[in-house]
């Protein structure tokens, strides 16, 4: 009996010390070092590339490893392969034989106890609320009515005054027989006695018809402010706003082709194949988490991606997007030529023509301030109009050693021609305004 006592006790003892190891560790610190080392293959509740791993501890332990064993594993799992060790080769074919990063030298063993702990113990995410700010309206009914009545008093005194009046010229044939010499009983009257009215009114008509043609001629394919829904909700705001992702990194062709392209879904999966829910702060009014986690699982259905197994079905539906920005098939524009070789002075001719509204973008010159946008709209008219007054304002970088070289006597002349002050070239003395620049 006090053999089974002294197994019990080494037992629970030993369980003790299993789980004193378990937290033995700064939570907080291994938050920030579990979003750093391991989000991009795993999650705490739900497997990715690799296992779940909120509770790791305790289910390794069940199964017979020990804290040490769990500590190689992150240090160096392909040496623990290596070695023969059952648990790791068999953790290894579960997932694909995918292998995990060598964290030696990366964590130390202290910054693994502080993992190890959060997952143990990860807090609980706070539920953001929004504060609803009530605007308390001072009721202004009682005015409103002392208003009305006073409006009506004024005109039942205009009714009794025009009243009175009548009653007096009923009275008076003499005045009466006047007033009716004077009324016009037709339209050949009104015209002789109105006509210089009429023809300026007719006049006047004319030249607003016609302005409105011009004006609704002038406006066909200028679409500033054009906003369309799109198949799957996408945020300029959270993503080039609040996570401050470059505009390149989804538009690649901007920068090195004449168009900016529209993304593949391939590009979204780089960073959605791992993040599958959103988690962030910011949320649009009328929006939610989950309205902007079931967008994200609209890339999968579209893709063929398989979240559970983590795998791609080979099953793909295209999304049909709604083009915004389309230039017309007699225009020629170079996305590369303005964002590289026009990028320094584009900028700063932008900021200087609006110095209320800085950009430090490019891009933004032409599509505003696109990383504010939740749903991207046109924000400017695009026009011929508009191009040639930019190609008129905006300098040529004459700091560049290609252009300096290039425009060396086409700046001398213009020094002599207009002197030091006025002498800066601008795109249309370098051929901007040329019509086979745009229209080829």
């Amino acid at each position: 009996m006090n053999k089974i006592i002294a197994v019990c006790m080494l037992t629970l003892l030993t369980s003790v010390s299993v789980l004193s190891q378990k937290v033995n560790g700064d939570v907080k610190n291994g938050e920030k070092l579990f979003k750093d080392n391991c989000t991009a293959c795993h999650a705490l509740d739900r497997k990715l590339t690799g296992p779940a791993l909120k509770g790791i501890v305790t289910k390794l332990t069940e199964e017979g490893a020990d804290v040490g064993w769990i500590q190689k594993w992150i240090m160096n799992n392909e040496a623990l392969r290596k070695s023969g060790d059952k648990r790791a080769n068999k953790i290894f074919e579960e997932n694909n034989q995918i292998a995990m990063d060598v964290f030696e030298g990366r964590l130390s063993e202290q910054n693994i106890d502080d993992i190890l702990a959060y997952l143990e113990n990860p807090p609980v995410p706070t539920q953001e609320v929004t504060p609803v700010v009530v605007e308390k309206k001072t009721s202004n009914d009682l005015n409103y009515i002392l208003l009305s009545f006073a409006s009506i008093g004024v005109i039942l005194i205009f009714t009794l005054i025009k009243v009175n009046k009548l009653v007096k010229l009923k009275t008076s044939s003499a005045e009466l027989t006047e007033l009716e010499s004077t009324r016009i009983k037709n339209f050949s009257q009104f015209y002789v006695q109105y006509k210089g009215v009429l023809y300026a009114l007719v006049t006047l008509l004319l030249a607003l018809s016609f302005y409105g043609v011009w004006a609704w001629l002038m406006g066909i394919g200028v679409d500033k402010g054009y906003a369309p829904d799109q198949p799957i909700y996408f945020s300029h705001k959270i993503h080039a706003g609040e996570n401050k992702i470059n505009c390149q990194l989804c538009h690649s062709g901007a920068k090195y082709g004449k168009v900016s392209e529209i993304p593949s879904l391939s590009v979204c999966m780089n960073c959605h194949r791992n993040i599958s829910e959103y988690t962030g702060k910011y949320i649009e009014p009328g929006k939610s988490k989950e309205f902007y986690t079931a967008e994200i699982k609209k890339i999968y259905e579209h893709i063929g991606w398989d979240e559970e197994n983590q795998k791609y079905t080979g099953k793909q539906n295209p999304v049909k997007w709604e083009r915004i920005h389309n230039m017309p098939d007699f225009v020629y524009f170079n996305h590369s030529q303005h964002v590289v070789a026009g990028e320094k002075t584009i900028i700063a001719n932008y900021n200087k023509k609006n110095p209320n509204h800085q950009i430090d973008v490019v891009c933004k010159a032409c599509h505003g301030s696109i990383d504010t946008m939740n749903v991207v709209r046109m924000a400017n008219d695009f026009t011929m109009g508009w191009c040639v007054d930019c190609h008129r304002t905006t300098e040529v970088d004459m700091n560049n050693g290609y252009n300096a070289a290039y425009f060396n006597k086409l700046h001398e002349k213009l020094k002599k021609e207009y002197g030091e002050d006025k002498s800066k070239i601008t795109v249309d003395a370098i051929g901007g305004l040329e019509c086979g620049k745009c229209h080829y």
